[in-house]
């Protein structure tokens, strides 16, 4: 299976954005930049991220919420909002999760360690006055008010409560926070302390020769509060010298987010869209897999598989890695990922990663031009973790069936689910689980001139879908079905055909002349079993059937004819047939049998009965 987190192993050609965004970042000479990522939920926004930390550190690429010396030009700080919604606010645990990082880097210069904590201190009094009221009212006037008052009274009277021990451990804290900052007894302007901070920051930086640089991920994963809350804080920081920010999020989510969070104030989009656009110099969207990018990236997927249960080695596969980089940066001159480039990443010998990718190199012009996928990195590898979960609940129900024909049906799922379920309800136990209109537009499907039957349609993918190797058409659908319950639960209808009875439709299928042995198999068959059998070959050979030659209904006759009860039934099998298609030599061979009296006189009165054939009838009667 394949894990949904982001990574820093590249499969679609993304580290040479990574690397041209880390050179931005380098070149900047102190002036301040912001990069804003954008891109649809799975496109790859985290991972492009985290190989822009990796060009910049490459310890520092995996790790979520952290802080790092790279060298002594920048430090990496990765903030992840989305993990603190709902515990604590997003803003503060930025300023400080930038402030433990400039601590950190100050470690080492004794000089400069007490105006890091100055700093520090500063965070903590921004935090303090974000709780708003009673506690920045205390903060600025010297006085306690309300809780706090409560607090300072209590103590005075040795009152006792867990709210009141709360109430004067923030009251310390607060006290440890402004020490030597703020003189509790003066007033302090809230925008005076911000800018100070921002100044103290910068000058900081300055005075250590670093580069902060701050990745910001998942902000679209968080509520419209935990989103704005975010971006004001990084509004705190921007745009100060030494400073880079890189903001990973989806801006149509932004937008949302700005929408909910100014309702009622008749916000229009333009202002909506402006508020992420001016906290970004620079615009980026993750580029999106092409053709070439997604068979790449299905291949390099199913090489892991491999590698990772020792099937394929260390070195097999970070060769194919590089050759497969190689080969994309090249596409643009005309050079292609197609099946024989595909198959030089496979160890000679290796048939089933050579058929995997020719299934890579054919479901991924489908993967790329579906709506419901569109090439989506994430969407790719659950699609896959679906397939192959169903391989393996196959194994131990004794279920043998191919990946590529689980795949091949879970696609259609995925992509175009009232079809496939117009398809699932045609399988049952009387036709073995063969879906015959299937195998029909599996056929008409070569022609691009033919329409397609109900329920195709006329759509460019159920074409391509229908052509797409391997044919289903004539494959038992039951047990694929089966291993599909995690969409649907679908009934079959008992299947009451014994190995006898089985023997004798298999025997019918192949049938074109009557003879002794075939009727022997009939009569030990009984009536029961050989009346199935006939329904099963006679739906086995619809798509074969053109209802012009006698040998087509020669099951029917034969069955008929040695078990008399099965008139009956065979009667309402023949009774189908397309009247405009008959041709006078299946009705020759129909005309003695008493059970299709009615249906050829029904015949008789269709207007749409070619004058041959009801030339033939009337002929055949009149010899009677």
């Amino acid at each position: 299976m394949w894990h949904d987190n982001e990574t820093t192993v590249d499969y679609v050609n993304f580290r040479l954005v990574a690397k041209a965004c880390a050179e931005l970042i380098r070149d900047t000479g102190g002036e301040p930049i912001s990069i804003g990522i954008s891109g649809g939920w799975g496109a790859g926004k985290s991972s492009l991220v985290r190989m822009i930390a990796a060009e910049l550190s490459p310890e520092q690429a995996n790790v979520e919420n952290t802080a790092e010396p790279i060298n002594s030009k920048h430090v990496v700080v990765t903030f992840n909002p989305w993990l603190y919604q709902g515990f604590e606010d997003a803003r503060t645990a930025l300023l400080q999760t930038v402030g433990d990082a400039i601590l950190d880097a100050a470690a080492q210069n004794a000089g400069l360690v007490d105006k890091a904590k100055a700093l520090v201190k500063r965070i903590n009094f921004l935090r303090l006055a974000q709780l708003g009221g009673e506690v920045a009212a205390t903060l600025i006037t010297g006085v306690p008010v309300g809780l706090i008052g409560k607090v300072f009274e209590a103590g005075a009277n040795a009152v006792k409560s867990e709210s009141i021990n709360d109430g004067i451990t923030a009251a310390k804290d607060a006290s440890k926070a402004t020490t030597g900052l703020l003189n509790e007894a003066t007033p302090v302007s809230l925008p005076k302390e911000i800018q100070s901070f921002r100044s103290a920051l910068e000058e900081l930086l300055i005075e250590l020769d670093i580069t902060l640089v701050v990745f910001v991920d998942d902000l679209d994963r968080c509520l419209p509060k935990t989103a704005i809350s975010t971006l004001e804080a990084i509004r705190l920081l921007l745009f100060l010298r030494r400073s880079a920010f890189v903001i990973a999020a989806d801006d149509v989510f932004i937008r949302g987010a700005v929408r909910v969070h100014f309702a009622g104030t008749g916000l229009d989009d333009d202002v909506a869209t402006n508020y992420f656009d001016k906290l970004i110099q620079v615009p980026l969207r993750v580029p999106r897999l092409g053709s070439n990018e997604t068979k790449a990236y299905t291949a390099l997927l199913f090489l892991e598989r491999a590698h990772r249960s020792n099937q394929l080695d260390t070195k097999n596969f970070e060769a194919a890695k590089t050759n497969v980089e190689a080969r994309l940066r090249e596409t643009w001159t005309g050079k292609s990922v197609d099946l024989a480039f595909l198959e030089t990443l496979v160890p000679k010998g290796d048939t089933e990663l050579l058929s995997l990718m020719g299934l890579a190199e054919r479901l991924a012009p489908l993967l790329f031009s579906a709506s419901t996928v569109q090439a989506n990195p994430r969407l790719i590898k659950r699609f896959l973790n679906t397939v192959f979960l169903r391989k393996a609940l196959a194994k131990p129900q004794k279920i043998d069936v191919d990946v590529q024909v689980l795949a091949k049906w879970h696609l259609l799922e995925r992509c175009d689910e009232s079809v496939a379920n117009a398809l699932a309800e045609k399988v049952s136990a009387e036709s073995e689980g063969r879906i015959g209109i299937l195998h029909d537009a599996e056929v008409a499907a070569k022609n691009q001139e033919e329409k397609l039957s109900s329920p195709f349609g006329d759509k460019s993918f159920i074409r391509e879908w229908l052509q797409l190797e391997p044919l289903l058409g004539d494959m038992d659908m039951r047990p694929i079905l089966h291993l599909s319950r995690d969409s649907t639960v679908r009934d079959f209808g008992a299947d009451d055909l014994n190995a006898t009875g089985k023997a004798l439709r298999d025997a019918l299928v192949a049938a074109r002349n009557s003879n002794e042995a075939l009727k022997q198999q009939i009569r030990e068959a009984g009536d029961f079993q050989s009346g199935l059998a006939m329904a099963r070959a006679w739906e086995l050979r619809r798509s074969s059937r053109t209802w012009k030659k006698a040998e087509e209904v020669l099951m029917l006759v034969e069955v008929s004819r040695v078990h008399p009860s099965a008139g009956a039934r065979a009667a309402a099998l023949v009774s189908q047939a397309p009247v405009i298609q008959l041709a006078p030599g299946l009705v020759s061979a129909l005309i003695d049998c008493d059970w299709m009296k009615d249906v050829l006189s029904k015949w008789e009165l269709d207007d749409q009965m070619p004058p041959p054939v009801k030339r033939a009838i009337e002929n055949a009667r009149k010899k009677k």
